[in-house]
């Protein structure tokens, strides 16, 4: 009875190591799924019922339906931030991956001294952006930056004062930007181009393609799903862009530069508009689901697409 009851036990003891066992990662898991259901859902739900109601300084939850929104699309500023959000998210995003497919290409010639080239490259997206944003507000300065050292050299007709000039202070903002995430897409576009397979490319070689019809015709083509990915992820960081703009031109001359996350930003921390505020976020969530729900059926089809052959 005793080998019995030991057996016994020990069945039961296994059985349990085995449940807990496929019960762990749940476990794990549970507490940061629960946080992340509640941050998402549970705030933008709230989020989206405070901009349809009066609220001011303080929650009040008055029911006003639409209003806030209407106020919103008939604000001047508003209108001009959400424009130049699309003309910034725009040629920040092309020129992000013009910039880094062309770097991508250079380090993909096998060049010397390859890892200290990345990493120059890289070192951008380790500053953030307010230390950009300021850095590069002091090369645009008139007074102490390149207008200023290029007309001390005797060029007194020169003008790089991009940051002072309401035509052209959102050109500052993109190159800035550009500056700053270009090596991002660089590294997962190099990852890309090292993962073609090596056949392809020397068949194209022996073919007597010449090396830009190789990488037009064979290499970039193999890599397409790359380029949506590093277009969608630039785009979120352009809909989101704030402290860059801050540090850089801190929304001006003027409103020029005004983005959405800054009018938010203004409307509920210091106008004291909740809801109008509330209302501006999500529309700034309307811009990011455009972009990220397309993406994910892409993905989904995708892996479909792949699984049924093969």
């Amino acid at each position: 009875m005793t080998m019995q009851q030991n057996a016994s036990a020990g069945t039961h003891l296994g059985s349990f190591r085995a449940r807990l066992g496929e019960w762990l990662p749940i476990i794990v898991l549970a507490p940061s799924l629960i946080a992340s259901f509640v941050y998402v859902f549970v705030f933008t739900g709230w989020t989206f019922y405070i901009s349809l109601s009066d609220s001011s300084l303080l929650p009040t939850y008055g029911w006003v339906g639409f209003d806030n929104y209407a106020s919103l699309w008939a604000s001047r500023r508003w209108n001009i931030a959400y424009t130049n959000l699309f003309f910034f998210s725009g040629f920040y995003v092309l020129g992000s991956m013009a910039v880094g497919l062309l770097l991508a290409i250079l380090i993909d010639q096998r060049v010397r001294a390859e890892s200290v080239w990345r990493t120059i490259f890289l070192y951008p997206l380790a500053v953030s952006f307010v230390v950009t944003g300021t850095v590069w507000s002091w090369l645009y300065s008139p007074v102490a930056g390149i207008e200023f050292m290029v007309k001390s050299l005797g060029f007194e007709d020169f003008d790089f004062a991009l940051t002072a000039s309401r035509d052209y202070a959102i050109y500052a903002v993109i190159l800035t930007g550009i500056w700053q995430s270009s090596g991002f897409a660089m590294a997962l576009f190099l990852a890309g181009l090292r993962s073609v397979d090596q056949d392809l490319v020397k068949a194209a070689q022996i073919d007597g393609a010449s090396m830009f019809r190789t990488y037009a015709r064979v290499i970039l083509p193999a890599i397409g799903p790359i380029f949506i990915a590093v277009a969608v992820v630039m785009l979120q960081f352009a809909i989101k862009t704030f402290d860059l703009v801050i540090a850089l031109t801190g929304g001006g001359p003027g409103i020029s530069t005004t983005f959405p996350a800054i009018y938010v930003y203004d409307l509920m921390f210091q106008r004291g508009q909740i809801a109008q505020g509330a209302g501006a976020a999500i529309m700034m969530l309307a811009a990011l689901a455009v972009v990220l729900i397309p993406y994910a059926f892409w993905v989904v089809w995708r892996r479909r697409r792949e699984a049924s052959h093969g």
